[in-house]
């Protein structure tokens, strides 16, 4: 499995230090994913049932939410658009299982380029001052775009520790 991320700069604006740094985790989720097949995708590490599928739809579910939906108001990108979630909360991480793995990486690239369009635009408009559309349930706050870009690397920093262990169960595969 050949690592073919790009680091983040070690000098560089906020904005680029941002970026390179969710560009990096993005990355490294697709290195921790690559070449692995249905099976490997669909499986967990006991005692959790997360799987490396599921990771892959959960972000991408996470990736339309922060930048689509709470950032600039849209709709959630499909299939979240039309998801039963009031059946399944978890639904993005279960119904990843029925998925194939063309179809999960595909979700997954769909949904970074939707979110970097509209970062991109976000960027351009009102820099990383710029508050979200939708405010926090919990405070009535607005999030501004530092915050969301912040939160996003925290998400896939996360995932990406989790995604280490799966690989490594399922393959023995290890890298940063």
């Amino acid at each position: 499995m050949a690592d073919t991320r790009t680091d983040p700069p070690v000098a560089a604006d906020e904005v680029t230090t941002l970026r390179g740094f969710l560009d990096f985790h993005r990355d490294t989720m697709r290195w921790k994913t690559a070449g692995l097949g249905a099976v490997e995708l669909a499986t967990s590490l006991a005692p959790s049932t997360m799987t490396l599928g599921g990771m892959l739809k959960h972000l991408a579910y996470v990736e339309s939410q922060w930048f689509s939906v709470v950032l600039v108001g849209n709709p959630f990108i499909a299939p979240f658009d039309t998801a039963d979630w009031s059946s399944d909360r978890d639904w993005d991480w279960h119904s990843a299982a029925h998925d194939t793995p063309e179809q999960l990486r595909t979700l997954f690239d769909r949904a970074v380029a939707a979110s970097d369009a509209v970062l991109d635009a976000a960027l351009a408009q009102g820099g990383l001052d710029q508050p979200t559309v939708r405010r926090d349930p919990h405070t009535g706050e607005r999030w501004n775009l530092r915050w969301v870009l912040v939160h996003m690397i925290e998400e896939y920093a996360r995932h990406n520790g989790h995604a280490d262990l799966l690989r490594e169960a399922i393959d023995g595969a290890v890298g940063e």
